[in-house]
């Protein structure tokens, strides 16, 4: 039999980890195994409710490396259909005890299955009529406020990436591949690396330079890392690039991962090469400072 936990967990944060706590004292406190049930793909890329503003907090390769980190016995990937989204919360229980053995359910605050989205309290009344107890994992406060996906959401698309960092309990991380740039920035001795993002549809923090710290064959470095479409030099779709302090090696190919630690200022658009040149270099000063 099994204690089971149920849910995307996009970004598998402080909230969630509060839910997997408590679904391992409860398997541990009955000797059952501890399972987490997770899906893919999102739902609303298979129902097509928002699909085209869907981005995720990390990777699905990530999500899983995160949830295996937390000591639990199974980690179990439903594929998410139009007929799994067409299970009702009681029938999406059945599924819980057939196929995975669920004795009892741990629920976050914000949990919902099920057709009719039913809330963890909806779905802890109709749990004992399955043979089951649900227990209801408490929210997570950081500023008096429950931490969600959504909250950490909001605060990279304001660019507040430290807010998003404590609510999250680690840096922001962007995973990549650099690719080849048009090279304008070591014509003024500020070089970067331009990433493509592995995941396509990774939350990309609000345009803006920010401090990051960038990891490249094992090593990590500070960095400067610019977000936006490059207005200065005529530059249109967005890119993400980094200028990475005292690194000056061709790592085009290779992969880069960089972990947000503070947003520094806007995207702006610079009347010369010159003045963005003065810029970074204060850009850069300032993150030495901190």
């Amino acid at each position: 039999m099994a204690v089971v936990a149920t849910g995307f967990f996009d970004g598998v944060h402080p909230g969630h980890r509060l839910v997997i706590d408590t679904l391992l004292s409860q398997a541990r406190s009955r000797g059952e195994e501890s399972v987490i049930v997770t899906f893919w793909p999102h739902p609303r890329a298979v129902l097509q409710s928002g699909a085209d503003s869907l981005r995720f907090l990390c990777s699905q390769t990530e999500k899983m490396a995160l949830l295996r980190s937390l000591g639990v016995d199974r980690i179990e990937t439903v594929p998410f259909s139009r007929q799994f989204a067409a299970l009702s919360a009681g029938e999406y229980i059945d599924m819980l005890v057939s196929r995975f053995g669920c004795s009892s359910l741990v629920l976050g605050y914000d949990t919902r299955f099920g057709r009719e989205q039913a809330g963890p309290e909806q779905i802890a009344a109709i749990a004992p009529a399955k043979g089951l107890e649900a227990v209801i994992a408490p929210p997570l406060l950081i500023d008096g406020v429950p931490v969600s996906s959504s909250r950490i959401r909001s605060a990279l698309e304001q660019g507040d990436v430290a807010l998003a960092s404590r609510l999250l309990g680690r840096p922001y991380r962007l995973h990549g591949v650099v690719v080849c740039g048009d090279r304008i920035g070591r014509t003024i001795g500020f070089p970067t690396a331009n990433m493509k993002l592995y995941e396509p549809l990774m939350l990309v923090p609000r345009n803006g330079v920010y401090q990051t710290e960038v990891e490249v064959e094992g090593n990590k470095h500070s960095g400067l890392t610019n977000i936006g479409t490059r207005p200065t030099v005529g530059g249109s779709g967005l890119t993400i690039e980094t200028h990475i302090l005292d690194f000056d090696e061709m790592i085009y190919g290779l992969d880069i991962t960089v972990d947000f630690l503070s947003r520094i200022r806007d995207e702006r658009h610079f009347s010369s090469l010159s003045e963005l040149q003065a810029q970074l270099h204060s850009d850069r000063a300032s993150i030495l400072r901190r």
